[in-house]
Order: structure tokens, then sequence, then C-alpha cells
């Protein structure tokens, strides 16, 4: 939306809350841009992002004039999907008021899951640069595949807001999407999605695993009202885990088989 977010801007508008990319549709936005246009119309405002793609340090949201970035933390810092944590960072300008907000609703961590997040902090680059590698091979597979309509990674040049990944990211992880020709019916899309062999279906991504959604473009619009959706084909998520790219891309290639 970049500068254009001026026109959802009221006298009132107290917090703007981002994320990049969009979780589903994965459009990289121009946050610079964002960030100044908020900026110059409700200076005031607090700027919060969810930064949780990024495991919060493919992208350094305070650089960019981010007031608090917060995560999943359950998702990459811990890195094995066995622990739940969230975490939020901000500037000096925020630091007084989410310390005391924190400490008045109780907000703490148990011993265990702190631990089990350090562990994962001890791995968390060796494990992005691989979600990096293989999410990207994959990628690229499917931009080839003549049942695939568009794919939606950021790192991969033509996708939405590919020059602003470019430009403010340093990596990228293992979620993203895309979207096939035609829209599956229920029992197409059941056949589908119940056969995969290494995909599993779960919300929560960020793990070793690799894990795959799905999404018909009139639930988009459902939730996203003011969001353009500017595709008819059924939209596939993926997570690409930690398991071997060339068995990943062959459970993928057996999928398409079933919806021929």
């Amino acid at each position: 939306i970049g500068a254009d977010i001026v026109k959802h801007l009221q006298p009132n508008t107290k917090i703007v809350f981002l994320e990049s990319p969009g979780s589903i549709t994965m459009e990289v936005h121009d946050v610079p841009a964002i960030v100044a246009a908020v900026r110059s119309v409700v200076p005031d405002a607090i700027i919060m992002i969810d930064n949780t793609w990024a495991a919060g340090v493919l992208f350094k949201a305070l650089d960019f004039g981010i007031d608090v970035s917060i995560q999943a933390a359950t998702k990459y810092l811990v890195g094995h999907s066995d622990a739940m944590i969230g975490t939020a960072v901000c500037n000096a300008r925020c630091w007084e008021q989410l310390r005391e907000n924190a400490y008045l609703m109780g907000q703490m961590v148990d011993a265990d899951t702190a631990y089990i997040t350090s562990r994962g902090l001890r791995t968390l680059g060796v494990r992005l640069r691989q979600h990096h590698e293989s999410s990207l091979k994959v990628a690229e597979w499917l931009a080839e595949h003549p049942q695939v309509a568009r794919v939606n990674h950021p790192a991969l040049p033509g996708s939405k807001g590919h020059e602003f990944w470019k430009r403010d990211f340093t990596g990228s992880s293992g979620l993203f999407s895309f979207v096939l020709k035609k829209k599956l019916n229920d029992e197409e899309l059941a056949n589908y999605l119940d056969n995969f062999s290494l995909f599993s279906m779960a919300y929560s991504w960020g793990g070793y695993e690799s894990l795959i959604l799905a999404n018909q473009p009139e639930h988009i619009a459902a939730i996203r009202p003011q969001g353009e959706i500017d595709f008819s084909g059924t939209l596939i998520r993926l997570h690409i885990g930690l398991e071997d790219v060339d068995d990943l891309i062959a459970d993928l290639d057996a999928g398409f088989a079933r919806i021929v």
C-alpha cells in the first residue's frame, strides 16, 4: 500500500499495524514509505509490525522507523514446534509503556519454554539459510509448472513487492504461496490435500516440518474486504521445512497428478 496508507488514516489514529510480507498472498510492503506517510499525518501514532516471517532478523524493523516489532516466537525462534511463546521489541519511545503493560497483564514465560527458545536461537541462522535455499528452489520449480498460475515468494523476481524485499530484507524464510490455474472443488481439494507424504495440514509454520494449506479466493476476499484479490484459482500456502528438497518437490509433483 505504501504512501497510499494516508487514505486510511484519521486524526484519532493511535496505532498502525503492519505485516510484511502478508501471510497468505505474500506481498512485501514499502515500509519506509508507509512510515513516512504515517509520520506526516499522525506523527504520534505507534507503528507496529508482525515480523514473524523474517524471524526478527531478516528484516530489522526498528531500523526502518517501526516502533514495536512483534513475532510468534513459537515459529522460527523455537524452531521445533514444541513450545509457545511470543516476543515484542520496541524503540526507546515505547519501552516504558511496553514494559508497564507487560507487567500489569502478568505476561511471563516459564523456565522450560525460555530454555527451549534459547536452544532454538542457537541454530536460527543455519535453519533460516536452509529454509531460504529450499523454499526458493521449490518456488522456482513451481513457477515452471503448467498447473500453476502464479508463485508468491518474496525472493522470486516478479512477485509482488520483490523490489522491496531485495532492498530491505537480508534473506527469506520458508513460507510462501502459489495460485493454481483452476479453482478446485471440495472433492478435488480433499483428494489433493489428504494424500501428501511429507506435507502436513497445519497453521503454525516455522518448525522443521513442511506444511500445506489451501485458500479459495472468495474466502480471502471475505477476510480482506479492502484488499485486491486478482486471481480466481485456489491458493496454496506452503511452509518449506528442513526435509530433503527433492523429496518435497516429488511430493508436490504427485499432488499435481491428483488434480489433473
